[in-house]
């Protein structure tokens, strides 16, 4: 028999932190003390003594979880009832397939503002792929004028539950993110879309921000290949805004510190979306390096004939060093710092100091 899920029974002995919706925990395994999260909307409630029954797949694989064990089901839980509106299932056909009440579903009160929508009317989209990206980019833009007002769409090409997310918890917290929308089987923003379509659409006409930016949550797919790494949806979120009628600044993943060669430089995963995958244009924002660095970035530009496709910008990004000290943000990239790996963050300065330079100039 093929065994694609892999689960324990365990004995909650400490629990770490407990907010609404999600606990972290310490669970006994047979005498062995582990890490676990319980997603509290899900599982329901969890407490010192419970049994439970937790996955364990991520752990035995040693993937990038964190070490956590998830909790699937809890003894002291036997029945739970359904509550409130929404009818869109996500994880749908799975056994913790979720209900959810989507922006844009009859039963919402936004439903007839996706009816009547229009165009995105140029507004500001920036296009990420990792989940660090976010809080740079948001933090420099909020350094600068603290009168901006960001958004975060959180796709479904890395954790699912927006919860498991630290990140996202702090820069709400710190006011740096105003609100967020979890799209696709990804659940639990502040409004849930079916699409990037729709997520789109309510980040304009229901949160009302003035930028908005999307990536996908913690937790990058990549498999060494070509094509097959969850970064790949940058390529069609481009085009949606594009689509919609919105302006998309396309956020490139460049580093000088990661040991893999196709990472160096443009990493390969923007060079093929860029390339192959994306079918419109948008505006590709590169930091402002050292001569050597430069002439390496501006060869991949040139090989791969972005320069054709997209507009290519030139921008500082030294501010984001200021506004994440700023902030207080520990954000790291493969576990690496700003001191370590400083050219990942110029990128995301330079992104957010250009986004923020185009936001007042608009107003003038």
């Amino acid at each position: 028999m093929i065994g694609l899920l892999s689960y324990r029974k365990a004995k909650v002995c400490e629990i770490e932190k407990k907010e609404d919706s999600i606990t972290w925990l310490k669970v006994n395994i047979d005498g062995e003390i582990s890490k676990a999260i319980n997603y509290n909307y899900i599982t329901g409630p969890i407490n010192v003594g419970d049994t439970v029954i937790v996955n364990t797949t991520a752990v035995e694989l040693s993937l990038g979880t964190g070490g956590y064990h998830f909790v699937i089901f809890n003894y002291n839980n036997e029945s739970k009832v359904i509550e409130g509106k929404g009818h869109i299932m996500k994880l749908r056909y799975t056994p913790v397939q979720i209900k959810c009440l989507t922006a844009e579903e009859e039963d919402s009160k936004y439903h007839d503002i996706f009816n009547s929508f229009t165009s995105l009317d140029n507004h500001i989209c920036i296009v990420g792929t990792l989940h660090s990206m976010l809080a740079p980019i948001a933090s420099t833009i909020k350094w600068m004028n603290k009168n901006i007002k960001i958004n975060y769409i959180m796709t479904d090409g890395g954790s699912l539950p927006i919860y498991f997310s630290n990140t996202v918890r702090i820069l709400k917290e710190k006011g740096i993110i105003n609100g967020t929308i979890t799209i696709g089987h990804a659940f639990g923003g502040d409004l849930e879309c079916v699409n990037i379509y729709s997520g789109l659409i309510a980040a304009k006409e229901i949160l009302k921000g003035d930028v908005t930016i999307i990536t996908m949550g913690p937790g990058i797919v990549g498999t060494g290949t070509k094509y097959g790494f969850s970064g790949v949806e940058q390529g069609h979120i481009i085009d949606a805004v594009n689509t919609l009628g919105g302006v998309p600044i396309i956020v490139p993943r460049i580093s000088f510190k990661d040991n893999r060669k196709r990472h160096k430089g443009i990493s390969h995963h923007t060079l093929t979306v860029l390339s192959e995958i994306c079918n419109t244009t948008g505006t590709l924002i590169i930091p402002k390096l050292n001569e050597e660095k430069q002439d390496v970035i501006e060869e991949q530009i040139s090989r791969f004939t972005l320069d054709n496709k997209y507009r290519i910008v030139y921008e500082e990004g030294e501010d984001v060093s200021d506004a994440m000290a700023y902030y207080n943000l520990k954000t790291t990239t493969m576990g690496r710092g700003f001191e370590e790996d400083k050219e990942y963050f110029l990128a995301l300065g330079a992104v957010g100091t250009y986004v923020y330079k185009e936001l007042m100039r608009e107003e003038i």
